[in-house]
């Protein structure tokens, strides 16, 4: 069952979402050749619980860390571990926080040192069908019109897209109804409606759609080893048009990029 949120409610979702933000802006400029997932993970531990809020990740379903961190072939839910990232290498950090009672859960897929052109490429393409799937995130239209135009966007470019994994409703609970896939048909699935609160997140691979699970239980990595891109946002439907709660603004300033176009 959908749990349509107020509008007091998104408010406060938004305040998670900023906190989240702010942490992966926080994380920037760390990012880069010899430093390790681990310590980004204790960085990322500390700066939400100094900032008020409680890290979302941590022993949800048993998770170990507060941030998922996944390098090259995995599409998500990578441990942090000591093994320094390398020079071309990219990683999706993905994090989650709770502030007065609600979730806030978003990623981005960042460059480590110099990488392939083709690989900047996917990033580029994967966070444009994000933008994508968000302009389709209004009142009266259906879920299938989301996934439809991010499975568009990315297929037209010719890169993969994840079928196993899906974005989520977002609340007091980490996944809510409705699931968010990346993939579906225009006019299908959900009606979307006022005051619906979704994690949209397009997980696009360089080439095939393919995945599977390592033995841990947790990574997942693309079934051929090629490269896969992960971006995130937390959107509300607000009078009938979509309104990003979460931001990538902190990320650019720390790293001294242009700010994308914004959603309304």
């Amino acid at each position: 069952m959908i749990k349509y949120k107020t509008r007091e409610e998104i408010e406060i979702m938004r305040e998670s979402a900023l906190l989240v933000s702010k942490t992966l802006g926080m994380l920037a400029p760390e990012i880069k050749p010899g430093v390790d997932p681990l310590h980004l993970d204790k960085l990322a531990h500390d700066f939400i619980k100094d900032h008020g809020g409680v890290p979302g990740f941590l022993g949800l379903y048993d998770f170990p860390n507060t941030l998922c961190t996944s390098i090259n072939e995995q599409v998500v839910h990578g441990i942090p571990t000591k093994k320094a990232l390398k020079d071309g290498d990219i990683i999706s950090v993905d994090c989650g926080v709770i502030m007065n009672g609600y979730y806030g859960d978003h990623a981005y897929t960042f460059e480590v040192g110099e990488v392939a052109p083709e690989v900047t490429a996917l990033l580029k393409a994967t966070k444009e069908s994000l933008y994508k799937g968000i302009e389709q995130t209004r009142s009266g239209r259906r879920m299938g019109d989301i996934g439809f135009a991010i499975q568009k966007y990315a297929e037209d470019r010719g890169y993969g897209v994840v079928r196993e994994l899906v974005g989520h409703g977002l609340g007091k609970v980490m996944h809510e109804d409705p699931q968010v896939p990346n993939y579906g048909k225009q006019g299908k699935g959900k009606k979307i409606q006022e005051g619906l609160v979704i994690a949209i997140e397009p997980m696009i691979n360089l080439g095939t759609h393919l995945v599977k699970q390592l033995p841990d239980g947790w990574n997942i990595v693309t079934a051929d080893g090629k490269y896969s891109a992960h971006f995130e946002h937390d959107v509300a439907v607000v009078n009938g048009k979509p309104e990003i709660l979460s931001t990538f603004d902190y990320i650019y300033e720390a790293l001294g990029l242009p700010k994308d176009s914004i959603v309304a």
